[in-house]
């Protein structure tokens, strides 16, 4: 049962979510039967500006409490900063968290960005994560314990009604939970989780943190208490509980926002009339969310257009901040934006302005304009993870239906309102631009679990808004194709079946797109992550078996499930990728099947950087061997820097040590914390060196990916320069790494400082040995009596630098005095092979030579060689 749910995770994540949507709109449905939408939109527009006003001061009071959970948790880590900058983490993290939901993805990525840049690492940014979310949770348990100790009389929860006593004990029980905490983390001052000591505040750091919370969340639900114009003063402790209980749900349900779960929760637990307490709610959406994500919008566009004037001086380090969470922001935006189109196609028109527009345009205009900006709506929708991924076809894609959509508010029934917050919305992507770099194709924008959630969520809030808006209209057949002025039930059913149908097409498309590649077992498949491939790499011997968790390989495993080997099919060639992994008696059972799957299908069989122990198999099932190179091995209880073999390497490294690199290993628990930055360093590795990302015997810059090992990153003054991350065997027997970057200001010597800490590193902790990968085509000798293929091979090593850099790859890993292990290719004879090898360039990610795992950066590398 366990490995059927981590095989099927993220369908059950997504079903899930999915049911809470469906409950969430059910109960919504339920508490609103009663409602008309003409009296709920009266209520809305009969709120009083003063109360309105009261509430943004009280929504701004909520924020400026919500920078002190940053503030004292930098206090607590012994990293204090300035206010204003704590103020901007905060203020940015919790405004997409509101919108999103509290996730590591949004809040965690927008302190990270901050905070990095204002001088802290990783481990600390996750740090303040941690004892932030605990300060809030502290602060909602202890106003909601409160909130039931104060109250009197029956506390009804629509399903559920507690008496006095049993509220009250309730609440008691909440407080002294939360006492009980309080007094263990003063007496044990720090908290042992997996790769992290995180520190805790003391008894005065606890009582700040508490009134910080309590304050936050009396404002955020008096920000909504005071919307409601029947309310008294008296019925403000059961309201705070409502509110308390509301963000609670909301935030088990997991999803996005809490839409439709917090409505449904302070609907049923607050007094009052439901009609008033509905608008009010409607009213705080946009008062206490939106207007602050608004806000951030503004001011992150506004940093990055300052970047061309004087005012990038005063700002200062700001720009790549803004640059950082823009597409975050202006993802969440344009989400948001559709949902709006959405909500304004499920809505009725105001009569007063289609009259206008009767005059001026004709009524199959009208009606087509209508259904057209409701597909942009459900289009902007799609197109939100393409922004925030940062790709380049995302954006002019989705500014130019930005500006459609302004057009079509307009000829649909006067929506200036609407087409205002287009244009403007077009205008920020404008203005960031530049944060949009990436030319990977949207196609290619995986769909997640959160943002398959909010598309749902936005786009079935917008469908049961029609249904509450028209619920007095009563259904029938001739509805479809009632066509006039005044007809919205009509354009809303027409405009809801076009998203419907817009949606399933999508849907449809990516469900036959070409998925996830599986593992093979028998008949049957799993993914990647099966239990049976997790143990059989926990007892692994080499770090090559790594190259399992890259997500782009099939397998075969063992029928004693002790062993695997992985492979992809490319062309007609079926490459297996290094030797199998596991018990070595399984190797033969595992090749021969290989062998003939391949045969069945008419492909060819093609193992690729084989070691020696592969030689007899490969022999016996007829291959022809072919050596490719040789592997460097140092090792590592030998290993002494301060010997005159490694001289070059030692100075180097001081080189690197004197402009203040030093080297920090981050567990993998914490390494999602900084994959932002990390990203950003790839990029611009990326684009300096004009490379794309490789695969198959190497790993590429993928999140998933690379939460699966420990980070080594090369500081200079709590800055990374260059990371890499580090594979490990369980046993001590071997590390080394895959995946390479640094930036172009990186102190000169970098990578050796890096590879040189990291050997010392490795030693210091009983690994036997550090392999700093293959050197193609190395150790080939083409003799006058050899091969023609090892003729051809010693050639290209000796003279092919300028396409290359064979021997200056050799060289560069020569200083580290390493032991040379052979590696061969295994395929077909003649022309076979040569198309076996074809096929591996191609699946490796290039139009060049395949290259062998954990390659050296090698234009950087040769240049500071020939330096």
């Amino acid at each position: 049962m366990i490995a059927l749910l981590q095989r099927h995770r993220r369908a059950i994540e997504i079903a899930a979510v999915l049911v809470m949507i469906v409950l969430a709109f059910t109960a919504l449905d339920t508490l609103t039967h009663q409602m008309r939408y003409s009296q709920v939109r009266a209520a809305f527009h009969a709120l009083e500006p003063g109360r309105v006003a009261l509430s943004l001061l009280l929504t701004a009071a909520s924020y400026l409490a919500l920078t002190f959970y940053d503030v004292l948790a930098l206090r607590t880590i012994d990293r204090p900063l300035p206010w204003r900058t704590a103020a901007l983490a905060s203020f940015a993290s919790y405004t997409l968290s509101h919108n999103l939901g509290l996730s590591l993805l949004t809040g965690g990525s927008a302190r990270y960005r901050i905070y990095v840049g204002a001088g802290l690492d990783g481990p600390d940014v996750a740090k303040v994560v941690m004892l932030a979310a605990g300060n809030f949770w502290a602060g909602v348990l202890a106003v909601a314990g409160a909130a039931m100790i104060v109250h009197r009389g029956d506390l009804d929860l629509h399903m559920v009604v507690l008496e006095p006593l049993a509220t009250h004990l309730t609440g008691g029980a909440v407080l002294a939970l939360l006492g009980g905490v309080a007094v263990v983390a003063v007496r044990e001052k720090r908290l042992a989780l997996p790769g992290m000591r995180l520190p805790l505040p003391s008894a005065a750091g606890i009582a700040a943190q508490l009134g910080v919370g309590v304050i936050d969340i009396t404002c955020a639900a008096a920000a909504l208490f005071v919307l409601l114009p029947g309310a008294e003063p008296s019925q403000l402790p059961i309201f705070v509980l409502a509110y308390a209980l509301g963000i609670v749900v909301a935030l088990v349900a997991h999803v996005p926002g809490g839409l439709g779960v917090f409505e449904a929760v302070v609907l049923a637990v607050a007094p009052g009339d439901r009609t008033q307490l509905f608008a009010g709610l409607i009213a705080y959406r946009l008062v206490y969310y939106l207007l602050p994500l608004a806000l951030a919008a503004l001011l992150l566009a506004w940093r990055e257009g300052a970047r061309s004037t004087r005012m990038t001086r005063i700002v200062g380090g700001m720009h790549s901040v803004a640059i950082g969470l823009s597409p975050l922001v202006l993802a969440s935006a344009t989400l948001l934006g559709g949902g709006m189109l959405l909500l304004s196609g499920s809505l009725p028109a105001i009569h007063a302005r289609m009259g206008l527009l009767a005059d001026v345009l004709p009524l199959p205009f009208i009606e087509a304009s209508h259904i057209a900006a409701s597909l942009v709506g459900t289009a902007l929708l799609l197109l939100a993870p393409g922004l925030y991924r940062r790709l380049d076809g995302a954006f002019h894609a989705t500014r130019l239906l930005l500006l459609a959509g302004a057009f079509f508010s307009l000829t649909k029934g006067i929506d200036y309102e609407e087409a205002l917050a287009c244009l403007t919305l077009a205008g920020l992507l404008q203005m960031t631009r530049s944060a949009f770099y990436r030319r990977t194709a949207l196609t290619e924008t995986p769909v997640t679990v959160g943002w398959a959630a909010a598309v749902t969520l936005v786009a079935g809030m917008a469908l049961w808004a029609g249904l509450f808006a028209y619920r007095h209209v009563p259904y029938a057949d001739d509805l479809w194709w009632k066509f006039a002025l005044r007809a919205d039930a009509p354009r809303y059913l027409r405009a809801a079946l076009a998203c419907a149908v817009l949606l399933a097409g999508f849907a449809i498309w990516r469900l036959f797109a070409p998925g996830p590649l599986r593992v093979e077992r028998g008949t049957g498949t799993a993914q990647q992550t099966d239990p049976a491939i997790r143990a059989i790499l926990a007892a692994s011997q080499r770090t090559e078996a790594m190259l399992a968790l890259t997500g782009d390989k099939r397998f075969l495993i063992s029928a004693a499930g002790d062993a695997f080997l992985m492979y992809q099919i490319k062309g007609t060639s079926w490459v297996v990728m290094g030797d199998p992994v596991g018990a070595e008696q399984s190797w033969g059972e595992l090749l021969w099947q290989i062998r003939d799957l391949s045969h069945r299908r008419q492909g060819r069989l093609v193992l690729y950087e084989i070691s020696p122990a592969m030689l007899d198999l490969a022999i016996g099932m007829g291959l022809q061997i072919v050596k490719y190179g040789e592997e460097a091995v140092v090792d590592l209880p030998g290993f002494e820097l301060d010997t005159p073999q490694l001289r070059s390497i030692r100075k180097s490294e001081r080189t690197a040590a004197r402009a203040g690199a030093r080297l920090r290993v981050v567990p993998a628990a914490a390494v999602p914390v900084i994959l932002d930055e990390l990203e950003a360093i790839s990029a611009e590795w990326m684009a300096a060196k004009n490379q794309r990302e490789k695969g198959f015997s190497l790993g590429a810059f993928d999140r998933e990916y690379l939460c699966n090992f420990d980070m080594a990153l090369v500081m200079v003054e709590d800055r990374i320069v260059a990371f890499a991350n580090l594979w490990r065997t369980q046993d001590g027997s071997e590390c080394s790494v895959d995946l390479m970057r640094h930036r172009s200001d990186a102190p000169r010597g970098t990578m050796d400082f890096l590879f040189t800490n990291l050997i010392l590193w490795a030693r210091a902790r009983g690994y036997r040995r550090f392999t700093l990968g293959m050197v193609p085509l190395s150790g080939i000798e083409g003799r006058h009596l050899a091969p023609a293929w090892a003729k051809a091979a010693a050639l290209v090593f000796r003279h092919g630098e300028r396409f290359y850099g064979f021997r200056g790859l050799r060289g560069y890993k020569e200083k580290f005095a390493p032991r040379w292990e052979p590696r061969y290719v295994a395929g077909p004879s003649g022309i076979g092979l040569l198309q076996g090898l074809h096929d591996i360039s191609r699946l490796i990610g290039g139009s060049g030579a395949a290259t062998g795992r954990a390659v050296l950066p090698r234009q950087a590398e040769q240049a500071e060689q020939a330096a």
